[in-house]
């Protein structure tokens, strides 16, 4: 192999380990809202699901959570501890959840 194949295949490793990091770090995010959302956002009868919801709408809710748009008794709490951009992967993730 030549080394400049050793530095390509180098470098595709490490972006694919980056990527896995990414995926683990939303997983992580998002196993905070399990309590009241369920596991990957499959919510127990009385409590809202998230899996499958649209994100757009998901991130929208969260935003004016975080900014007091939106009243709360937990939630907006919560929210101010992400930044927009996680906000915006925790939606993009629990969107992506298969509906039960």
């Amino acid at each position: 192999m030549k080394a400049y194949q050793h530095i390509l295949a180098a470098g595709l490793l490490g972006a694919a380990t980056l990527a896995q990091a990414q995926v683990d770090q939303v997983k992580v995010w998002a196993a905070a809202c399990a309590n009241c959302h369920g596991t990957n956002g499959h919510a127990q009868p009385g409590m809202e699901a998230l899996a499958g919801k649209d994100k757009d709408e998901m991130l929208q809710k969260l935003l004016d959570f975080k900014n007091g748009r939106k009243p709360a008794t937990l939630m907006h709490q919560l929210a101010k501890g992400y930044t927009d951009d996680e906000l915006r992967a925790i939606s993009a993730y629990f969107a992506a959840q298969k509906k039960q």
